[in-house]
């Protein structure tokens, strides 16, 4: 047997000899008493706490009790804290436990302090006992005693006393653990020391002392890893802060259900990767198949002027745009949510080794709902939004073929550098006329950016002429396998247009069409791809000349960019010269 005074010195109380434990414990430490009878281990720091001597002393007046001065002091720990007794005879026990809350404030103070709640779980063998257990609240009020009596079974020559803080209560200065004083008497009579014959009492010790010292250093563990989370749970509070002053408010997904629902970013998951990220496909919890897009530059943005972004972006509806579901804003992760569109991007139907067929109707949709949605965007949606980024890449089709404009919006989610003039802007070009000669990207370009000092949606309304011309041909805008004359898109449409033989660019896979509206969407390319912004067409009206609502204008003058510059010596050094030269004095 033994009885021990918790944070005090020896004491006797109702005939029984209680043993002092008034030594100092550190943040992660054990002591053996002098007796060998028993031992205590701690576990935690406390974080608002001056005095870390994990011991309470008070000049409270501890009542229903015949012994208060017992109460005067206790034992503490932001943690864990555990008693063992040691070279017991095994055999049934009556373990006896003191408590009494003498750190909290009564109610009738009616002090802030006295709204704290002291919480914990006390574990007897291994098996816990009291669950959520509130010394207050089970002795009917602060200052008042309160015994626990239990039963264990001594099977080792050991007991094991284990108060452990599960995070819950009032995590100011009095949370975690609080004791009195312990007892421990044998519901047997004794017949030997506790140690069995053939195990001698040193070994015995020494491998219990052992598994203390292992016990704390899990313990140690434990408690880092709550503290991560209470950082991390702070975090997750100045976000949800965050998303409360936006309106409209944005749906938000946390990172670790995207990366469940991705497969952990299993690259057999990849739908693609644009210029903003790899894109991959995803299942959430609620069986929506979803498109996940990482951004792979971290804006300087911070959270509020990214969630207004995204708010405005999943504000803006439109049958032929894609649908934002919602993002993750995870730490310095930056992550889209769109609705998964089973064919893929427009670019892979048409040039992709696959066996998706577009006929004569579907490819006419296709150029017509593709102009309703980027009319929708420059001319209808509150921001207007220039999408600065249209290729056949960035259109995708739903199950019907039907198209819908992705990654709208995106620019604005970058540092206003991004789209500056520079080495960035000529790349930028390049996705819009992927690889013609970049001695047009400098003059055309460069032009609309010194003249208006940002890129207008007269740039949208260029991508979208070549894309027309892609779709009805079913090539790419530069396509190096072709004879000289015909390896640049735009240049044989004009060649083709001076000759009277429009038709001969259709895609020679079209088993049948509708001549009229063939030669209305090459009129609306060549009208959208003109040189000067101020020629090309609004995207409202290029809607009404596609659907036949207006008459195409004649187009008769072939665009400067391929009359002034050798368009097939793309290797002249002059030429590279120069375009070096340019690109360096826009930086």
């Amino acid at each position: 047997m033994f009885s021990i005074k918790c944070g005090g010195p020896e004491m006797i109380s109702e005939g029984i000899v209680f043993e002092a434990d008034n030594g100092t414990l550190g943040t992660a430490k054990y002591h053996v008493t002098t007796t060998q009878k028993w031992a205590v281990s701690n576990v935690g720091l406390f974080s608002g706490r001056q005095n870390r001597e994990y011991m309470q002393n008070t000049l409270a007046q501890v009542r229903n009790t015949d012994s208060p001065k017992l109460y005067k002091s206790s034992r503490l720990s932001p943690g864990s804290l555990r008693y063992y007794g040691l070279g017991l005879e095994n055999g049934p026990y009556t373990v006896k436990l003191f408590f009494a809350e003498t750190s909290i404030p009564n109610r009738t103070s009616q002090s802030w302090r006295s709204l704290a709640r002291r919480v914990f779980d006390v574990y007897i063998q291994g098996t816990r006992q009291l669950r959520d257990f509130d010394i207050s609240k089970e002795a009917g009020g602060v200052e008042r005693a309160i015994i626990k009596n239990f039963t264990a079974n001594v099977t080792a020559n050991h007991l094991e006393i284990h108060l452990f803080w599960a995070g819950k209560g009032t995590p100011d200065s009095n949370y975690g653990p609080s004791i009195s004083a312990i007892s421990v008497v044998p519901n047997f009579i004794p017949t030997v020391t506790g140690i069995p014959p053939d195990t001698p009492k040193e070994k015995n010790q020494t491998s219990l002392i052992v598994g203390i010292t292992v016990s704390a250093v899990g313990l140690a563990l434990i408690i880092i890893l709550v503290i991560i989370y209470k950082k991390r749970e702070r975090e997750e509070e100045e976000e949800e802060k965050v998303l409360l002053g936006i309106c409209p408010r944005p749906n938000t997904f946390s990172y670790s259900e995207l990366k469940t629902a991705t497969g952990d970013f299993n690259p057999s998951n990849k739908l693609g990767e644009g210029g903003f990220g790899p894109v991959y496909k995803g299942t959430l919890s609620d069986g929506r198949v979803v498109a996940v897009k990482q951004l792979s530059v971290a804006s300087n943005q911070g959270n509020d002027q990214f969630v207004t972004e995204i708010a405005t972006i999943s504000a803006v509806q439109h049958r032929n745009l894609v649908k934002l579901y919602g993002c993750c804003i995870g730490g310095n992760r930056r992550l889209l949510v769109y609705e998964y569109l089973e064919n893929k991007s427009l670019d892979q139907a048409l040039f992709g080794q696959n066996d998706l067929y577009l006929d004569w109707p579907t490819r006419f949709n296709i150029c017509l709902s593709t102009a309703r949605g980027l009319a929708y965007l420059h001319e209808e949606s509150r921001p207007r939004i220039v999408h600065r980024d249209v290729k056949a890449s960035n259109i995708l089709l739903d199950a019907e073929l039907c198209p819908k404009i992705s990654d709208f919006g995106l620019a604005k989610l970058y540092d206003d550098k991004k789209t500056h003039i520079t080495t960035h802007l000529v790349a930028l070009s390049v996705n819009i006329i992927h690889q013609c000669n970049a001695i047009i990207l400098k003059w055309l370009f460069g032009t609309e950016y010194a003249m208006r000092g940002h890129l207008s949606e007269k740039v949208d309304v260029f991508g979208f002429g070549v894309v027309a011309l892609e779709i009805i041909s079913g090539r790419p805008n530069s396509y190096n396998t072709l004879e000289n004359e015909r390896i640049y898109l735009l240049e044989w449409t004009w060649t083709l247009h001076e000759n009277y033989q429009l038709l001969s660019l259709l895609d020679p896979t079209l088993e049948e069409f509708d001549e009229n509206e063939a030669l209305r969407v090459i009129g609306v390319a060549l009208l959208c791809t003109q040189s000067s912004p101020s020629i090309r067409p609004p995207m409202s009206r290029v809607v009404g000349m596609l659907g036949g609502d207006f008459e195409v204008n004649n187009v008769a003058t072939k665009p400067s960019y391929l009359t002034d510059w050798d368009f097939k010596d793309i290797t002249g050094s002059l030429k590279n010269e120069e375009l070096q030269t340019s690109i360096a004095s826009n930086q």
